[in-house]
């Protein structure tokens, strides 16, 4: 029988993981490429033999998506698979009619094929869009789980975008390992904080191999999820989050509907600084499309490390660089500090932004007047530093969930934002939790 050829469209995380889990070792299929976007300077380099398979002596060619008609058509493809995550409807549609306009059946895979099972309790942190708050949730749920006595290993989702086959297991319990792994920023603002806190977290790429490592060490798994991507793992309570700074979202984007629908629990974070109607309009959507659902409504209360660096100056304010892009934000924490705390006017960085920072402005340009952190490598975190330096501003606002000074030169008075959860309706996580342990 003639193989089914498979192209796998992805953004360097769950492409890799469809891949392992459905097509390695699959003498049904020949995955010819994968296509990549969303992320920097991925493209390119190739799915290393290593982890491919016996089917692949050779690996398989990572390919720039702007590649992907011309890649249909030169290896007559089948089926195109799509592979990741936080894009509305009309861009998945969109890619599926390129597809089959150029010949080939477009797909995306199940929970049934790609989530693996543990030995161990599996509970999963997700949520319906990027910087909904899904990473604040789960370092409250590690650290109810710790307070009640359990050994707890939280699981990223991946990001990898260095050395695959070094990167296949990745395990974080200490600030030198992440230096020890070249961490870009992106990374250290999933794993620093849950590092600080006294979590243990792993990463990397081969998700099976993830998961038997994890649990040798854990009474429970906590999966983090990036981006809105579903869990890996098959669940013992999945918990959603929502974001009523942008109420409909949670009806409108892949696959973040999916695990409004998946849920058990559904958080809907930011209410005291979202608009009462946006909050009844994401309640009314979860209500309609998941009744059986759990719902918590939080806060996420904003902090300073120093107020006068904020009080009357012209600020510049630097936000989480994946929520701004791809997440579609025009604000953050920064920016909601910035009027908390009576700055004076919030400085546009767009004019001084140097080389791959004006670049993120043209692909993302409704950003808006704050500065994305993209720190993808050492060219972006030269270009980030140099972009501060240039604006004109008295001070900065670092919102990002790490602190930047840690990792580049920001020449100006600057302090942190922070911000944790605070659930303000019942039952509160802690209910929850408890409950669902005592089943185990």
């Amino acid at each position: 029988m003639q193989k089914i050829k498979v192209l796998i469209m992805g953004a360097a995380g769950r492409d890799f993981h469809n891949f392992n889990t459905v097509y390695r070792d699959n003498e049904l299929y020949n995955v010819v490429a994968f296509t990549a976007t969303q992320i920097p300077n991925i493209d390119g380099r190739k799915y290393p033999a290593e982890l491919a398979g016996k089917l692949y002596p050779n690996g398989i060619p990572i390919h720039p998506e702007s590649e992907l008609v011309d890649l249909i058509k030169k290896h007559s493809i089948d089926q195109v698979v799509f592979s990741y995550s936080d894009v509305n409807f009309n861009y998945v549609m969109e890619r599926a009619s390129i597809s089959m306009a150029s010949g080939a059946d477009f797909m995306v895979l199940g929970t049934r094929q790609t989530m693996l099972k543990s030995k161990l309790p599996v509970i999963a942190v997700v949520a319906v869009r990027t910087g909904a708050g899904k990473s604040q949730t789960s370092r409250k749920v590690c650290k109810l789980l710790r307070a009640m006595g359990k050994r707890v290993v939280a699981i990223r989702h991946p990001m990898p975008y260095g050395d695959l086959v070094k990167q296949k297991v990745q395990r974080y319990a200490t600030l030198e390992d992440m230096k020890r792994h070249n961490c870009t920023i992106e990374e250290m603002e999933e794993y620093e904080p849950h590092i600080a806190s006294g979590t243990i977290i792993y990463a990397g790429v081969d998700y099976e191999a993830i998961l038997r490592e994890a649990e040798k060490e854990a009474d429970v798994i906590v999966w983090d999820g990036g981006n809105n991507d579903m869990s890996f793992y098959k669940t013992d309570l999945t918990i959603t989050v929502t974001d009523p700074h942008r109420p409909g979202h949670e009806l409108t984007y892949y696959p973040g509907e999916t695990n409004l629908r998946l849920a058990d629990v559904v958080v809907i974070n930011k209410v005291e600084t979202a608009l009462p109607e946006n909050i009844t309009i994401v309640r009314d959507n979860i209500r309609r499309i998941n009744p059986d659902a759990t719902v918590v409504e939080a806060a996420s209360p904003i902090t300073v490390d120093d107020e006068s660096v904020i009080l009357n100056k012209r600020v510049l304010v630097i936000e989480d660089g994946p929520t701004l892009t791809h997440g579609e934000m025009s604000y953050g924490a920064g920016v909601l500090a910035a009027k908390k705390f009576g700055a004076a006017e919030i400085i546009d960085p767009r004019p001084y932004a140097q080389a791959s920072i004006a670049d993120t402005f043209k692909k993302y340009p409704k950003t808006g007047t704050l500065l994305p952190a993209m720190g993808y490598g050492d060219k972006q975190l030269k270009d980030l530093e140099e972009t501060i330096k240039r604006t004109p501003c008295d001070s900065v606002i670092i919102g990002t969930p790490i602190d930047l000074r840690r990792v580049i030169k920001i020449d100006k008075p600057s302090t942190r934002v922070r911000y944790e959860l605070d659930e303000i309706t019942q039952p509160d996580l802690k209910e929850i939790l408890t409950n669902l342990l005592k089943k185990f």
